[in-house]
């Protein structure tokens, strides 16, 4: 299977040529357009409990769709959100998600929905993460820019620009200092990141833009 990534980093979405035996699995509601043939089968992941819990507690689609073709054709994926798409080749590994940005993966990744720790109840950016796993291709999206930040020692980051994260990596979750900084501040909770690695961040953030237009929607 071939794929490029075109739009970024304003408006990233995802072509992805398929040929026969190919098969690619997406997001519900993320197919932009295809080419005339091409087989669509609507499907829960992992079944009904398994789709139940991504929907209720990561805040992904309850169903998703599998895509191929039996000749040669071609189909487009974009997010809900403008920013980047990006592309991570697993090799057996694994990568773990935020919730809201898993895009679409080939059959041989697994999502797990994995709980987040009580304090993240209290983020405002959601108590669960996705782990995706296994062999094959992942694609992901960012509100924004996206952002590689190699650690080697710790970094601190807003929960809210927080996209995914390699799984060398360890966190925890804790406020901007003491308890009156941590309500003062206008930071609310952090993500301390420590280990060696990648973590990758996004420039914008939808609780942000939703303050900002807040006092234009009131009647």
């Amino acid at each position: 299977m071939e794929f490029r990534i075109d739009g970024n980093p304003d408006y990233g979405q995802i072509r992805v040529e398929l040929r026969p035996g190919d098969r690619i699995v997406a997001e519900g509601g993320s197919m932009a357009w295809m080419s005339a043939g091409t087989d669509v089968k609507i499907r829960l992941l992992g079944g009904l409990f398994k789709a139940l819990i991504r929907r209720l507690l990561a805040n992904e689609s309850l169903f998703v769709a599998e895509y191929s073709h039996p000749g040669i054709g071609s189909v487009t994926f974009s997010p809900a959100t403008p920013g980047s798409v990006a592309h991570r080749r697993l090799e057996g590994d694994s990568f773990i998600l935020t919730a809201g940005s898993y895009m679409a993966s080939t059959p041989g990744i697994k999502l797990k929905t994995r709980f987040g720790g009580l304090r993240s109840l209290f983020s405002g950016e959601g108590a669960f993460l996705i782990e995706c796993s296994g062999t094959g291709d992942l694609f992901f999206n960012a509100y924004g820019a996206l952002v590689e930040k190699e650690i080697e020692g710790s970094l601190t980051v807003d929960t809210g620009y927080v996209v995914a994260w390699e799984p060398g990596i360890s966190y925890s979750i804790r406020g901007m200092g003491n308890l009156k900084s941590t309500i003062l501040s206008g930071e609310g909770l952090a993500m301390n990141f420590s280990g060696s690695g990648k973590v990758f961040l996004q420039t914008r953030t939808m609780g942000g833009i939703a303050g900002w237009l807040s006092p234009f929607c009131s009647g």
